[in-house]
């Protein structure tokens, strides 16, 4: 596919990314076990204005290497339409999670983790570093945020 639009500025850039997170209902949480195992699995998330919210079980891999890792990165859209965020982690279970999250979280997507398993927890995944771009000819300028810092 050949670009023919200029690459966005990287105002418009952020735009589009806090679009998104407003927007979507599912993204791509990479994360890693202490041996190094990568992990990758599509959850539903909401975005509170500052940080992710995921849930998932924490027995299982994505949810062990969550807690015990503190970090993830987020993955959204194809190849010509790329954002990647990387956070920090912070676990809440169904009693500690703060209820305006688990709130805005059940409101979303249709479902209250609290009300399905004690088994479940939340995620609060605080991005520390974004990249976003359309094709190639956007690399240059692609992060937007570093060590916490939204660059625009």
């Amino acid at each position: 596919m050949k670009i023919t639009e200029p690459p966005r500025t990287t105002e418009q850039r952020k735009r589009d990314v806090l679009a998104r997170l407003e927007r979507e209902l599912d993204v791509w949480v990479a994360s890693a076990g202490s041996d190094g195992l990568p992990c990758l699995v599509a959850l539903w998330f909401v975005w509170d204005g500052e940080a992710v919210w995921v849930s998932t079980r924490l027995a299982n891999p994505t949810g062990r290497n969550l807690r015990e890792g503190g970090r993830a990165r987020l993955a959204f859209g194809d190849t010509q339409d790329v954002v990647l965020l990387d956070g920090k982690v912070r676990t809440f279970d169904g009693r500690d999670v703060p209820g305006s999250a688990a709130d805005v979280f059940a409101a979303k997507t249709g479902w209250d983790p609290r009300a399905d398993s004690a088994s479940y927890a939340f995620f609060r995944i605080l991005p520390y570093a974004v990249q976003a771009w359309h094709g190639e000819h956007e690399l240059r300028g692609r992060h937007l945020m570093r060590d916490g810092v939204w660059v625009a």
